[in-house]
């Protein structure tokens, strides 16, 4: 397979598809849904393969427990997969929304509008759900992709992407390979060299994965290695609340990247053995080892430690967190305010738990993954996360000249719009 063939047709699709309607996004994502809820059984089949082919990699530890347990794709994550590509549909386009209007002089107007990023490459492990995602939300904000999963869902993504681009080829006007798809490692090698053709490479997966992408690229990468969430419970923490939080945050999904890793307490909350006895008898495993700080055990294990106030829980979270979800449980709003505004995370939350750092939770429809970047998305990253924008400048034969000599006078007046 030419990987660069494949490249320069995905500049080729970018290009074509960045000026399409809305109308045509939103019949083609439709589709795609009622597509894939009619094929159902044949994308079960497929994940039952790679479930049963994923088994020996574990036992060879060539994938983790977590990895497996993120392949399976069951009927909730598939009621999801499908309902968030008619969400997207139904969101605003992204593409072509002036950010503002400027009046630079009379019959001289600039525009900055919103505009797709290109061509976006991802690499993933497992999580069979992330094609129907990432399609959905490239349509919908008209960038081309180059999508390469892992070998553990090879049958699953294959299934999905099939149907996704059968029903593309049968929808009039669609531009052709906006979505194409590549397996094995020579051609992640080839994607990360590929600086002519790709505009962002995001990668969903591990720790050393994300590492090794953002060591061995030109292209920008947006993405987040570990998922190190916390929660402090503050001394006013009403502690059914505590435990309600902290349950479902560890529990609901173990091997999320947001779920609770670290659980800091106020060493003057009144409660804090019921809690730690509470957790404990949901099936949590507490340690309290520092060597766990900073690290993402994907499992319902649980580092805790005491703190004396609500400064050491921030500075503790800014020193071993991920900078990607993090919580306080507390009564004291004004606590809660100063958790919020000091721990430097992608999500910050105030009595809730972790696991709503999530773009369907969000309301985006889908997701291409969180960021814990500093640059133009953080967080759940849906639709705006993939736009980036443009100046346009209209005038009636302007010219620069006429400024420099001050025969004319800018006037920079906004205009609402």
């Amino acid at each position: 397979m030419d990987f660069e063939n494949i490249a320069k047709t995905a500049k080729a699709a970018a290009l074509e598809i960045a000026d399409i309607s809305t109308d045509l996004k939103n019949k083609a994502l439709l589709k795609i849904a009622d597509n894939l809820e009619k094929n159902k059984t044949e994308i079960f089949e497929a994940n039952k393969k790679d479930l049963l082919d994923a088994e020996s990699l574990v036992t060879s530890g060539e994938i983790s427990k977590s990895t497996f347990n993120r392949l399976k794709l069951d009927e909730n994550k598939m009621r999801d997969m499908i309902q968030g590509i008619r969400d997207v549909a139904k969101l605003e386009d992204p593409v072509n929304k002036k950010l503002f209007v400027r009046e630079l002089d009379e019959g001289l107007t600039l525009y900055k509008v919103s505009c797709p990023i290109g061509v976006l490459g991802i690499i993933f492990e497992a999580r069979p759900d992330v094609i129907a995602q990432i399609s959905a939300l490239a349509i919908k904000s008209a960038n081309a992709v180059i999508l390469k999963g892992g070998k553990e869902s090879i049958n699953t993504n294959k299934t999905v992407l099939g149907i996704i681009n059968k029903t593309l080829d049968e929808i009039d006007g669609f531009p052709k390979n906006v979505l194409q798809q590549v397996f094995t490692r020579d051609d992640v090698a080839q994607m990360l060299k590929c600086d002519k053709y790709i505009n962002l490479i995001i990668p969903r997966g591990g720790n050393k994965l994300v590492k090794f992408i953002k060591e061995n690229t030109k292209i920008p990468v947006l993405g987040h290695a570990d998922g190190i969430c916390h929660i402090f419970v503050d001394e006013t923490a009403d502690l059914d609340m505590a435990i309600k939080v902290i349950v479902d945050a560890k529990t609901q999904y173990p091997s999320a990247c947001n779920s609770v890793e670290t659980l800091l307490i106020h060493e003057k909350f009144p409660d804090t053995e019921k809690l730690l006895a509470s957790l404990q008898l949901a099936e949590i495993k507490l340690v309290g080892d520092p060597d766990t700080w900073a690290f993402e055990h994907g499992d319902t294990t649980l580092a805790f430690k005491k703190v004396k106030n609500l400064d050491e829980a921030i500075e503790h979270i800014n020193t071993y967190g991920s900078g990607h979800t993090d919580s306080i449980i507390t009564k004291n709003i004004e606590n809660a305010e100063k958790f919020m505004n000091k721990v430097d995370s992608a999500g910050v939350y105030f009595n809730a738990s972790t696991r709503f750092a999530d773009g369907f939770r969000y309301g985006f429809g889908a997701e291409v993954g969180i960021s814990t970047n500093k640059t133009h998305a953080r967080g759940p990253v849906g639709l705006e996360g993939l736009t980036i924008y443009k100046y346009k400048l209209i005038g009636k034969g302007h010219i620069v000249k006429d400024y420099v000599d001050g025969t004319k006078q800018f006037r920079h007046k906004e205009i609402l719009d």
